[in-house]
């Protein structure tokens, strides 16, 4: 029996994906002239991290504002016992949910979402009220950002 290595992303690696976070349009080459590498190893690299699912995709970051969504949302969910599971899925399915996450304290879930109108958001807080299992919700409307990035500015190899 042979047991696999887990995979722990060098220096490199990181320097890779550091650049790849802020424009995952970044060609090999030019990823390699930055890094002073041959692009092959790049393209390895990136394989490799893609592979292990470390890359779990490439996307594009969007003004939401600009595209006419003005609200964005922060709603906080208590779950009836035994049933977070099914009870997150059926709110990620919501089109304006952008995140869902389990969380510590007097509640279970956050979920994250953007809407184009307040009748969206009422909407969306009725919905989310009507599946079963929900004890309650609170639901905050971001005033103002002042930081929404996606990425860490600094990433260093650490273990799980």
């Amino acid at each position: 029996m042979s047991q696999e290595r887990e995979f722990i992303p060098d220096e490199t690696d990181l320097d890779i994906l550091k650049l790849l976070q802020k424009d995952a349009r970044l060609s090999y080459r030019s990823i390699a002239e930055k890094l002073k590498i041959a692009a092959g190893t790049v393209h390895n690299r990136v394989k490799k991290l893609d592979e292990q699912g470390i890359i779990k995709g490439y996307s594009v970051v969007l003004d939401y504002e600009k595209l006419g969504y003005q609200l964005t949302a922060l709603t906080l969910v208590r779950v009836k016992g035994g049933k977070l599971l099914e009870v997150e899925e059926k709110i990620a399915q919501h089109t304006p949910v952008m995140a869902v996450y389990d969380i510590t304290g007097e509640y279970d879930i956050a979920v994250i979402s953007r809407f184009s109108s307040r009748n969206d958001l009422d909407k969306f807080i009725k919905d989310v009220l009507s599946i079963p299992d929900i004890e309650r919700t609170n639901t905050s409307i971001v005033l103002n950002v002042r930081k929404e990035q996606w990425f860490l500015n600094e990433l260093k190899v650490t273990k799980s």
